[in-house]
């Protein structure tokens, strides 16, 4: 799916996140929502986004040791983030058992405290798997952090848009759809 010419609205996720969806070590984000998202739960606004790093609350336990090299303490989140990173969500799939998750253990840098704390959040809201296709900006973009861009949501509307029409895919048409192919099967055999 191809992105438009400007986006202007953001996921926030955590920066050693977008750097494994970059680098892509991993195609997938698991989402519940953040605390002010409307009633029932997290929505897919934007199939196609921008992501904006957050810092604050991520935990090196909940880390794989790969995925350490993108963790940095802060203790607040930064006055500027650079955005590097696009994403178009191909898939979202409702995880119904935590064997799902755990059959998908290489495909992500989360370690078990991470996913017991999405499946225990809120129980009676749904976990999703999207199944994001990530594209990298040639130039970064850096924005001021707002006011408006804090706290715990998952969508920031941007004071300006952002061209992505020269983003690259950081995999390729064939690599991209036979990773999602595998995802998509472990998934299925698992489902109750």
């Amino acid at each position: 799916m191809p992105l438009s010419q400007e986006l202007n609205i953001a996921l926030k996720e955590w920066a050693a996140t977008c750097e494994a969806l970059r680098a892509a070590r991993q195609i997938l984000l698991l989402r519940k929502g953040g605390i002010f998202e409307s009633a029932g739960g997290f929505e897919i606004e934007k199939r196609h986004f921008l992501f904006f790093p957050t810092y604050l609350h991520q935990n090196p336990q909940m880390l794989k040791d790969d995925a350490l090299k993108w963790y940095e303490h802060r203790s607040t989140e930064p006055e500027n983030i650079t955005i590097n990173l696009a994403g178009s969500i191909t898939d979202i799939l409702r995880i119904t058992n935590r064997a799902q998750m755990d059959s998908l253990d290489s495909e992500h840098i989360w370690t078990s405290p991470l996913i017991d704390m999405r499946f225990n959040y809120k129980p009676q809201n749904p976990l999703y798997l999207l199944l994001v296709r990530a594209y990298e900006l040639p130039q970064p973009v850096t924005v001021k952090n707002t006011p408006a861009y804090a706290g715990c949501k998952s969508w920031v509307p941007l004071d300006e848009p952002v061209d992505v029409s020269s983003t690259l895919p950081v995999l390729d048409e064939s690599l991209y759809t036979h990773r999602r192919q595998n995802i998509l099967d472990v998934i299925d055999k698992f489902k109750a």
